[in-house]
């Protein structure tokens, strides 16, 4: 509801004034007394101690109220309150973010503020000054160092009630080590951080040879130290800032890839200076939800305080993570630009300085500040040698000097005869009469005559460092090089003159071509593959534990499966395994991947081969310890992991292998030299729970010791006897090498003819294998074993052999896994 006004009368003497203002020039004068304080009070720094004046004032008053890192932390409000009382009439908001910046590691090379509490994140804000705690860090205390020796002028405060430091003695050189950021009125700074101990280098250098020019200085300074690390791409940039003050340079984030679980990833531990983990995941999220990135299936922010930054992003099968890292450097944050525009206050007027001016403008400070300090220390000294002097006059007749004093009616009197008898000088005289009579006995002559000399000794040094202008400069040099002693810390980022060959769609594919390929299982358990089309030989000489005990062809983006003693299939992506060089028919597998790494195993499991995972045809073959034998359904492999067979108590399978035609000759030979061999067509194929047909009767209390397909006409048979009782590898045996038609075929389920006989002490066969004429041997131990020639009588005894077999395999072909040996 409106109120009712009553319009009051004007005083009879009352007379209007009234003045015409032109709108142009009140806006132009109040703008400019506008930008003239947001220039000179709130955006730009001093190019001295590259601090900007809320910064100055909030360590200024720190250190007025003692907060110094030996004393124990205040509330960040009481700070907030005591600056904006005494000193910076402004908003607290505007207080507190200068003071928690000043505290963030990632966002000051030196932080100057020690902070207790949540001082925020790269991506969080921090706690409100009511819950956070403060007080100056060590490198603060080098910032205001001397400031009470009249190193600096003073001006008002805001209401002229107490005055505040222009400027800080400032031992570090903060502008170029921290760098600073902020917006004007028509101009704007951005000052890269830089390390602290090569700014130092820099500056002893040019103390030394003030004619250095800016590729002297970069020899020192070869670029800028960000707070966060990470990589600077590009150095022109960063050459063209030092000479004009002006230009930009590329900021990468660190990253490498790793192997995460059974796939490849991209591990982020570095990003760019002022990017946040919640800045890149959630432009990654929007990219890949946009379908712009492809091939990432996961990303993961496992940052914590103890192990620092670090950003998982898990790569699908089949893309290459090099391409796709190329790919997030160029669309997200992970890749950022930093514009340098190095504008500070020098003497009161903004202006823009290269690297040297800034270096020159910082050394000129510290001089002034020197030399005012070594002013007033020697005027401090030689005030105190005077006094000294008076009490060395005074104590040679103490007596009397008392006796002096005691008759006196007053003071002044007092001090009129103690300088017309003992001929003081009126601050000696008032420095005697104001002592406490105890203390004016208690003075020794030894003493005094010592801080005499002391302080004719101080006043000798401050005067050659206040004449000599080269001392002058070697005191600012030396303070420097302890500055860097105490407060340097090594180099964060890394410079690179360039990115190195970007990796594009022409120079590899974000996908992984799906060529053909061999995968090989060795018969130490690495596993790899090599192209088909590589030449042949070309993997060099081969090491001795690569025997290829089974081998598939696929394709490099394909899934195979690795077959179990417990009659398990484990499926695994072709792309996992480490790509080696050599051929398919000369692999060299030193560069495989140990199974443990790519398969979980269980306690006492063994995978005995590799299978294409069939899904027609006539499937896979399976061999057991108790003579079972088993042809699988191609249709059942198709799960991650799955059994297939059902194995009776006891029982474990000892050999597998692919069907090609289903109709190779499958062959058994058991522990008492018994070799079976019938066709594959024989055996009815079964689902995945079948638990197999009998393959070969065995004698009570053996076993069968290898099992696989093999080509009649061009096999040969390895076998070694031995003492079951023996050590395994231990057992010196005989091996034979016999042509595989020496052996008659016997009907499936029948006990097959013997293939080895025993000599005295020997019991078993603890090696056999079948397969064409072999190209490896190896022993247990890793060496190479030569074989005797197939010449062997089917049921004769082998020849002496100094090493037990481990493993042995014919050429790598199509038919390989035919060649799957069984360890004795």
């Amino acid at each position: 509801m409106a109120r009712r006004t009553t319009k009051q009368d004007l005083p009879d003497d009352f007379e209007e004034h009234i003045l015409d203002i032109d709108v142009g020039d009140e806006m132009r004068s109040s703008f400019l007394e506008y930008a003239y304080s947001v220039i000179y009070s709130r955006a730009l720094p001093d190019a001295r101690d590259g601090l900007k004046p809320v910064q100055r004032r909030i360590l200024y008053t720190m250190n007025d109220m003692g907060l110094r890192p030996d004393r124990g932390h205040v509330k960040s409000a009481r700070v907030v309150g005591e600056v904006m009382g005494r000193l910076h009439p402004h908003g607290d908001s505007a207080i507190y973010d200068a003071m928690v910046r000043m505290a963030q590691p990632w966002s000051m090379r030196v932080p100057f503020i020690d902070g207790h509490g949540n001082f925020g994140s790269p991506d969080d804000s921090p706690a409100a000054m009511r819950y956070t705690e403060a007080r100056m860090a060590p490198a603060a205390v080098a910032m205001t160092a001397s400031i009470d020796e009249d190193t600096v002028d003073f001006k008002p405060n805001y209401d002229s009630r107490e005055f505040e430091p222009s400027v800080l003695p400032a031992a570090i050189p903060n502008l170029i080590v921290n760098g600073t950021t902020g917006i004007a009125v028509g101009m704007a700074t951005n000052i890269a951080p830089h390390n602290l101990v090569e700014v130092v280098q820099a500056l002893r250098h040019l103390i030394l040879h003030p004619g250095t020019d800016v590729d002297g200085l970069m020899r020192f300074i070869p670029g800028p130290d960000l707070p966060t690390g990470g990589k600077i791409v590009g150095l022109e940039g960063i050459r063209d800032a030092y000479l004009t003050g002006r230009g930009v340079f590329k900021m990468r984030a660190t990253a490498r890839i790793e192997t995460i679980g059974r796939r490849k990833g991209i591990v982020i531990t570095e990003l760019p200076y002022g990017v946040g983990t919640e800045k890149v995941v959630e432009r990654i999220k929007v990219l890949v939800q946009g379908k712009k990135i492809q091939g990432i299936s996961d990303i993961k922010d496992l940052t914590d305080r103890s192990n620092g930054l670090r950003l998982v992003i898990e790569v699908k099968n089949g893309f290459h993570p090099e391409a796709l890292l190329e790919q997030l450097y160029r669309q997200t944050p992970m890749e950022d630009s930093f514009g340098i525009n190095t504008v500070a206050l020098v003497d009161g007027q903004p202006r823009t300085l290269g690297l040297k001016e800034m270096l020159e403008v910082f050394l000129g400070h510290r001089y002034d500040v020197v030399r005012r300090r070594s002013q007033f220390r020697r005027t401090k000294a030689a005030d105190r040698l005077h006094l000294v002097e008076g009490l060395l006059i005074a104590i040679l007749d103490i007596d009397e000097v008392i006796q002096l004093i005691r008759t006196s009616d007053n003071s002044e009197m007092a001090r009129g005869r103690l300088m017309s008898v003992f001929d003081l000088t009126e601050p000696q005289a008032t420095y005697i009469l104001d002592m406490q009579l105890r203390r004016l006995t208690k003075f020794s002559k030894i003493e005094l005559e010592k801080e005499q000399s002391e302080l004719q000794r101080t006043i000798e040094e401050l005067d050659a460092i206040l004449g000599d202008e080269a001392l002058l400069r070697k005191v600012v040099s030396d303070e420097l090089a302890e500055v860097a002693k105490t407060y340097g810390t090594p180099r964060r980022t890394v410079l690179l003159e360039s990115a190195g060959t970007t990796v594009t769609a022409t120079a590899v594919p974000l996908e992984v071509a799906d060529d053909p390929c061999f995968a090989f299982l060795s018969s130490s358990g690495l596993l790899a593959r090599s192209s088909s089309d590589e030449a042949l030989g070309s993997g060099g000489g081969r090491t001795n534990h690569d025997v290829i005990v089974s081998a598939v062809r696929t394709t490099v983006r394909g899934e195979i499966g690795a077959v179990t003693s417990r009659g398990r299939v484990l499926k695994l992506g072709v792309l996992d395994l480490p790509s080696i060089p050599g051929s398919a028919n000369d692999p060299n597998l030193q560069g495989g991947v140990p199974l443990s790494e790519v398969l979980l195993l269980e306690p006492g499991e063994r995978a005995l081969a590799l299978t294409s995972l069939p899904t027609d045809g006539p499937g896979l073959a399976l061999g057991t310890r108790q003579g079972v034998v088993k042809r699988v359904n191609p249709e059942v492999l198709g799960k991650d992991e799955w059994e297939v067979i059902g194995l009776k108590d006891g029982d474990e399978v000892v050999g597998a292998l692919d069907l090609v035609t289903g109709q190779e000759t499958l062959c058994f030979i058991s522990t008492d030299a018994q070799l079976l061999h019938f066709g594959a067509d024989g055996v009815r194929p079964q689902g995945r729970s079948g638990g197999g047909i009998a393959g070969i009767r065995l004698s009570p209390g053996e076993h069968v010791r290898w099992f696989g397909a093999v080509d009649p006409a061009t096999a040969v048979v390895v076998t070694s006897s031995g003492s079951s009782t023996a050590l395994p590898g231990t057992e010196p045996g005989l091996v034979k090498v016999t042509p595989f038609t020496e052996y008659p075929p016997k009907g499936r389920a029948t006990g097959g003819v013997r293939c080895h006989r025993f000599l005295k002490g020997e019991d078993a066969l603890v090696f056999a294998w079948a397969g064409d004429a072999p190209a490896r041997a190896a022993a247990s131990s890793g060496a190479p074993v030569d074989l005797p020639e197939a010449n062997g009588r089917r049921d004769g005894s082998g020849v002496p052999l100094s090493q037990a077999l481990h493993a042995c395999a014919g050429p790598v072909g199509l038919r390989l896994p035919a060649a799957t040996s069984v360890e004795g």
